[in-house]
């Protein structure tokens, strides 16, 4: 078993040692370390106490290091070195005051928000890269809490402890069908009506899936869902295609122009996904965490200014 160090012993103590080895002199130490005298002189006794040896003589009102101080000083200097080095790579592999940032997000946010964040966080932090990785909410939440992305953007849970969200916007879940559809004109959709027709729909895992369920629940029957798929642009080639109806959330509009409309729902039937930066709850200072934080509150008030909750 090795030799334990004596609690007198401490980083700060040593730090107050290669001070006083550099000026010689207890009161340009106290200014240097913001602290008294008194505090010093206390510091560098103790070290002797610690050590069972003597490491200063008294030469007058002159305290004097002796070779043995010498000596200590020089391992001091290599462990402070070390413990600095040390440090700085936890806190790297952590996440913390690293140039890289692991931002996840969901497939449907690609179009357009993201490509936004993005280049506000470039605005705010230009020495900072971004390793974008995509998933469902639940792939997602798996890697957050594995420590594989450091946030996601992704829709936002209640009750995990866990964790943190910064709420950004809403989005409204609506009907979806192909661009020539006879439905792809109309004012509102009955989603009663169509307890005979065909849909495709994501994977379980989906923050849009849940709200399709949802849905269908308020409705009051199963869906006939003839095909599954892992990404939301994939559902919206089948709803093009003809293949099936499905629930598609506002912010895809954009991305299939004339191929695939979207209609609201009535009333009873409509969701509204709750969008958010989510973190671990023990990174919420991170550096890093609140430049990307800002960066989405940023996009989230310019494109979604109704729904802005930040």
């Amino acid at each position: 078993m090795k030799g334990r160090i004596d609690d007198e012993i401490t980083f700060r103590k040593l730090e107050v040692l290669l001070a006083f080895m550099r000026t010689g002199n207890l009161a340009k130490v106290a200014e240097q370390l913001d602290t008294t005298t008194v505090s010093v002189h206390r510091a560098l006794h103790s070290l002797e106490a610690g050590l069972g040896c003597q490491l200063f003589r008294n030469e007058g009102r002159n305290l004097v290091a002796t070779q043995a101080a010498t000596v200590l000083a020089g391992a001091a200097e290599e462990v402070i070195e070390h413990m600095v080095r040390g440090i700085a790579l936890t806190r790297q592999e952590a996440g913390f005051s690293s140039t890289q940032v692991r931002l996840g997000s969901l497939y449907s946010l690609t179009s357009e928000v993201m490509p936004q964040v993005l280049m506000d966080l470039k605005l705010r932090r230009p020495e900072l890269r971004v390793e974008l990785v995509l998933g469902s909410n639940d792939d997602l939440k798996e890697k957050l809490l594995a420590g594989q992305v450091d946030a996601v953007v992704m829709g936002v849970e209640e009750g995990d402890t866990q964790v943190e969200s910064v709420p950004l916007f809403e989005d409204e879940v609506f009907f979806a069908v192909p661009g020539a559809s006879e439905y792809a004109g109309a004012d509102l959709i009955d989603l009663k009506k169509f307890a005979q027709e065909d849909f495709v729909s994501l994977s379980s895992g989906f923050v849009t899936y849940r709200g399709f369920r949802d849905a269908f629940q308020v409705a009051g029957f199963e869906p006939k869902v003839v095909a599954r798929v892992g990404d939301i642009y994939s559902l919206m080639n089948l709803v093009a295609g003809g293949v099936g109806f499905t629930l598609l959330p506002g912010r895809v509009r954009g991305v299939f122009a004339e191929r695939v409309k979207l209609v609201p729902l009535l009333p009873p039937f409509r969701m509204r996904q709750h969008m958010g930066l989510t973190f671990l709850r023990a990174r919420e200072r991170d550096p890093n965490i609140l430049s990307v934080a800002a960066a989405c509150r940023m996009t989230a008030g310019r494109l979604f200014p109704q729904s802005h909750a930040a």
